[in-house]
C-alpha cells in the first residue's frame, strides 16, 4: 500500500504539472515546446532575470529534471490546490493496472516534452542561417548541428522539406571561407548514398559552385567540396553527365598532374576518379569517355605509385584497377608510354621492404595484394594483344 500510495501522489502531481505544460503548449502557436534560435537566447540574456533559484536548480542542463522528487517538488509548487483534488479523487479510483498504465504514458509524455526532435533542432539550425545578422560563430555552430543531423538519411531527406536545403547551398556564396566549408561538408553528407538528395542538390545547381571550390587555395575547403562532389556522383548518371559538362576531366587531370597540390586533396581526386571509372564498368551501354584513355592523363594516375604517401599510392592502384579494365583502354599505352609494368615492379619492392617493419607490415601486406591483382589484370590485357596481333 505504502508503494501504491507514493505512486499515487506521484502521478497526481505528475497529472497536474502534465496538465499545466500542455495547456501552455496549446496556446504556443508552434504546436510544441519551444526551442529558440540564437538570436531569441541573446535577446533573453539582456532581459531582467526574474530571482526563481529554487526552480533553476530543480532543471538539468537540457531543459529536464534532475530527478522524479524534483519534478514532484516543482508540481506542488505550480499547481492549483483544487486542481490537486480533482487529480487525486481520479488517480485514486484507478485500479493497479490502470495506475501502471497511466504512469507509462505520463512517462512516455514527460519524455517527449523533454526532448526536441531532430526535426525542430533542424528548423531552429536553418531558421539561424536565414538570419543574416547572426554573428559568424553562432552561423558555425548552426552548421555543426545540420552537420550532424542529417546523418540519418531520414534527416537528410527532411532538409529540402524544412526549406533547409537551399539555405545551406547559399552558404556556398559566402566571404567567409569557413562558413563555405561547412556548408559543402553538409551537401556531401546528407547526398552521400541518396538518390533524393543528389537530386534536390543537382536541381539546385550547387555542383558547379562545389566544382570552383575545389580549386580554393583553402585546403580544408577544397577537401570538403571534392568530397561533396564526389557524394553527388556516386551512381548519379545526371549529376556525371553534367560533372563533364562542366570540364570536371580536366578538373581531375590538373589536381592528379600537380605535385605541389596536397597529398589530401590527390587522394580524394583520385578516389572520384576510381569511382567514375568503376561505374563506367557496370553501365557497359553509356559510350566511355575519352578522358578514360588520355595517355597523359593515364600517366599521370601511374605517376603516382611513385609518392611517397602510401595511401595515395593504394588509391592510384584502385583506380588503375579500374581503368585497365575498360574496354578503350590500351595496354600498350599503359607498357610503352606510361611505364606501368616498372612502376608496379619498383612498388612490390618497396612493400617487401615495408614489410620487414612491425609498424608498417599489415597495410604494406593489404596493398601488394592489391598490387598483385593489378599486375595479373595488366598482364592479362597485354596477353590479348599479343594474340591480336599474333
Amino acid at each position: 500500500m505504502e508503494l501504491r500510495s507514493s505512486w499515487m501522489v506521484a502521478l497526481t502531481l505528475t497529472a497536474v504539472m502534465v496538465t499545466a505544460v500542455t495547456a501552455d503548449r496549446s496556446n504556443n502557436k508552434s504546436g510544441g515546446l519551444y526551442w529558440s534560435t540564437a538570436e531569441e537566447e541573446a535577446q533573453a540574456q539582456l532581459q531582467p532575470r526574474v530571482d526563481d533559484s529554487a526552480v533553476d536548480a530543480d532543471f538539468d542542463a537540457d531543459g529536464g529534471f534532475s530527478s522524479l522528487d524534483s519534478m514532484l517538488q516543482w508540481a506542488l509548487g505550480h499547481s492549483d490546490p483544487d486542481q490537486l483534488k480533482e487529480a487525486a479523487k481520479e488517480v485514486q479510483g484507478l485500479n493497479p493496472s490502470d495506475l501502471n498504465k497511466r504512469r507509462l504514458e505520463i512517462k512516455q509524455l514527460m519524455e517527449e516534452l523533454k526532448t526536441p526532435s531532430d526535426a525542430q533542432l533542424m528548423k531552429v539550425a536553418i531558421l539561424d542561417l536565414k538570419n543574416s545578422s547572426l554573428s559568424l560563430e553562432d552561423r558555425h555552430r548552426a552548421m555543426e548541428e545540420l552537420l550532424e543531423l542529417v546523418e540519418p538519411i531520414d534527416n537528410a531527406n527532411d532538409l529540402n522539406k524544412l526549406g533547409g536545403l537551399a539555405v545551406v547551398i547559399g552558404e556556398l556564396d559566402q566571404s567567409d571561407s569557413e562558413t563555405r566549408k561547412m556548408a559543402a561538408w553538409i551537401i556531401g553528407k546528407a547526398s552521400q548514398n541518396n538518390p533524393l538528395v543528389q537530386k534536390q542538390v543537382l536541381e539546385l545547381g550547387a555542383l558547379s559552385k562545389l566544382m570552383k571550390m575545389v580549386k580554393s587555395s583553402f585546403v580544408e575547403e577544397a577537401i570538403k567540396a571534392i568530397y561533396a562532389v564526389s557524394a553527388l556522383l556516386r551512381n548519379n548518371i545526371a549529376g556525371q553527365e553534367m560533372f563533364y559538362e562542366e570540364s570536371g576531366e580536366k578538373l581531375l587531370q590538373d589536381i592528379v598532374s600537380d605535385s605541389s597540390i596536397g597529398n589530401r586533396l590527390r587522394i580524394r581526386a583520385v578516389v572520384l576518379l576510381g569511382d567514375l571509372a568503376e561505374f563506367q564498368l557496370g553501365n557497359t551501354d553509356k559510350d566511355e569517355r575519352p578522358f578514360f584513355s588520355n595517355r597523359i592523363f593515364l600517366k599521370s594516375v601511374v605517376d603516382l605509385t611513385s609518392a611517397a604517401d602510401l595511401h595515395l599510392q593504394e588509391k592510384a592502384l584502385i583506380a588503375i584497377k579500374s581503368l585497365l579494365r575498360l574496354k578503350t583502354t590500351e595496354a600498350l599505352v599503359f607498357k610503352d608510354f606510361c611505364g606501368l609494368d616498372a612502376a608496379l615492379e619498383r612498388m612490390r619492392q618497396q612493400l617487401q621492404d615495408l614489410m620487414v617493419e612491425e609498424y608498417h607490415r599489415d597495410y604494406a601486406m593489404d596493398v601488394e595484394s592489391l598490387r598483385s591483382e593489378v599486375q595479373l589484370i595488366f598482364q592479362r590485357k597485354l596477353e590479348k594483344v599479343t594474340r591480336m596481333t599474333a
